[in-house]
């Protein structure tokens, strides 16, 4: 029983790119977006959580998040996170209720989280790669162990390298479009 299986390295291959979407979702461009918040941890009873477990995060306007904490006593453990977080973010504390106004980036840091887009896409591309390396090298044994044939071998090498191709050329699509994003405000 030969030991590739293409829809694992497929799975690995996404999940690589899942996680480059969601660290660029967390770069923040000049508009509000609820993934902004989803590094950030509160202390809390006694325990640390992420803030989407003790509040609601809205953005209710393009250039505003709305953070309607839960609990009236967590409130200012809710703000002093944000605050240390260090993300750029003044909180407004109304109740239960917490305004985060989004400034205009400067120019610096524009280029800083475009480069930082950069080094996130790079990430993806070397999981991706690596993924391809497991890949091949499952190949390799299995022919080794005459599991498959060396023709058999070649076109699934073939196949593991489209779809490397393809993931990256995915993974550089997605980092092109943010760092457009970032850079066009």
């Amino acid at each position: 029983m030969p030991s590739y299986n293409k829809a694992d390295l497929q799975r690995r291959m996404h999940g690589a790119v899942e996680a480059l979407k969601h660290d660029l979702g967390g770069l923040r461009t000049g508009r509000a977006s609820t993934t902004l918040l989803d590094p950030i941890n509160v202390e809390v009873y006694g325990s640390n959580m992420p803030i989407n477990q003790v509040a609601t995060v809205s953005a209710p306007e393009p250039r505003l998040l709305s953070v309607q904490v839960w609990d009236r006593s967590n409130v200012s453990a809710v703000e002093k996170a944000i605050r240390s977080a260090g993300i750029g973010l003044n909180p407004m504390t109304d109740g239960q209720n917490i305004r985060l106004p989004i400034p205009d980036l400067t120019e610096e840091r524009r280029k800083e989280l475009a480069k930082l887009a950069g080094q996130y896409a790079e990430k993806a591309r070397i999981a991706v790669r690596n993924v391809r390396r497991d890949g091949m090298d499952t190949l390799k044994q299995d022919e080794k162990k005459g599991e498959i044939s060396q023709d058999e071998q070649k076109r699934l090498e073939t196949e593991v390298q489209k779809l490397t191709d393809d993931t990256i050329a995915e993974i550089d699509t997605a980092s092109a479009a943010k760092e457009k994003e970032i850079l066009s405000q």
